[in-house]
């Protein structure tokens, strides 16, 4: 169906939002993005872009954009974290070259969506907190101070805490995974390698990777633990705490958390993939996208790209199909499947890099021999992920 002169109203400005926002954009719809906040500012830390993201941003015209502000990673390094001696590198360059793959700060990321999104005429509003969203005939947005909305396609890439996912599901419950993540960016060490680093221990590990040229470096600890802490990206902690839960750690790692101050903690919550991902309505219509739809651990280094692909089968669903109700069931038949694949995977990288005893030093020592007889055997593993390319039924519209 055409969507030309097509009103949508995208919910958050994030990465699956603003991205969502340009491919309908580029396709004639007229976008509105909204966003709580007063500016888009730089916020959150690194994040990593695999092929399978890249290729969507290569789709949308933004490839040369992406390597403007990233690193182009090469390889995986998993470190025992205790004594900091290599188990296993996985090689990155086998992936396809074409898009690579990428560390960049999330500022950096939106920015360059926003950009896009704006440079193909969408609007952006500011200050814009949604109060309710009603689903009755035609979709309903109401903000605060009573301003109400009623576009023909209502997104909701409003992130954890979405107004727009229970409007279509119901009201569900999270349930805490017993682990907590701190994060933080400190100043890199100079020529450092453009690798990922996982730093494994029991029942804890730290990734980190360099930022910005080299400038700044990641870092991202994780520890199980009982107490509760709240699912937020909001929330500061005392670097001590970090620095203790490291403390039996090798002296690199050490050496990173010395010079963190009041880093970022959340809670790791595990959620649901969504059973209802859209709704047709009339003529026009409600999805979901992004982490609304499938919130994941961040075990994977999945959630941008997820987004990415989402807002890329969405755009396209509706550019193809006839009907609202055909895109919208087509774009859940090709999404749920796959986001709940990789949401599992992420669940269950948590429990490999975590172990402790006998199964840590058999699963390092099965690590150490796959690496040097069958060193592409690991990522190979994960082809099915990193090759999917969303983006090549119809080509791009850029």
């Amino acid at each position: 169906m055409s969507l030309i002169g097509q009103s949508v109203t995208v919910i958050g400005a994030g990465v699956a939002g603003l991205a969502v926002a340009r491919a309908l954009a580029l396709r004639g719809a007229s976008v509105t993005v909204l966003e709580q906040a007063d500016a888009i500012r730089e916020v959150g830390a690194g994040l990593q872009i695999s092929p399978n993201g890249a290729a969507v941003l290569r789709a949308l015209g933004l490839q040369e954009a992406l390597d403007a502000v990233s690193i182009r990673a090469q390889a995986v390094r998993l470190v025992d974290g205790p004594t900091g001696e290599e188990v296993t590198r996985l090689d990155l360059a086998r992936l396809r070259p074409g898009q690579g793959y990428h560390f960049l700060h999330r500022a950096d990321l939106i920015t360059l969506l926003l950009r896009g999104a704006q440079e193909a005429g969408v609007t952006l509003r500011l200050l814009s907190r949604v109060q309710s969203v009603e689903l009755a005939g035609r979709p309903s947005v109401t903000l605060e101070g009573g301003e109400t909305l009623q576009p023909a396609l209502l997104i909701g890439a409003d992130g954890l805490h979405s107004k727009v996912r229970p409007a279509l599901n119901g009201a569900e419950q999270p349930f805490f995974t017993g682990q907590v993540a701190w994060r933080a960016v400190i100043p890199c060490e100079q020529d450092a390698a453009p690798v990922v680093e996982v730093h494994m221990g029991p029942g804890r590990h730290l990734v980190s990777y360099p930022l910005r040229g080299g400038t700044l470096r990641n870092i991202v600890a994780v520890e199980e633990r009982a107490k509760w802490a709240e699912e937020s990206w909001t929330l500061r902690d005392d670097s001590m705490d970090m620095r203790l839960a490291f403390a039996g750690f090798s002296p690199r790692v050490r050496g990173w958390l010395d010079q963190v101050q009041d880093p970022w903690l959340w809670g790791l919550f595990r959620h649901r993939v969504a059973a209802i991902w859209g709704r047709a309505m009339g003529q026009g219509g409600v999805a979901i996208l992004g982490d609304a739809a499938h919130p994941t651990l961040p075990f994977l280094a999945q959630g941008a790209s997820m987004g990415l692909e989402d807002a890329w089968v969405l755009a396209d669903t509706l550019a193809r199909h006839d009907t609202v109700a055909a895109a919208l069931a087509a774009y859940q038949s090709v999404r749920k499947p796959r986001t709940t694949r990789i949401v599992a995977a992420a669940s269950a990288n948590a429990r490999a890099y975590h172990l402790s005893g006998l199964p840590r030093l058999v699963g390092h020592a099965g690590l150490r021999v796959l690496g040097r007889l069958f060193p592409d055997a690991m990522l190979s593993r994960f082809d099915w992920l990193y090759d999917h390319d969303v983006t090549l039924a119809a080509g791009d519209v850029s």
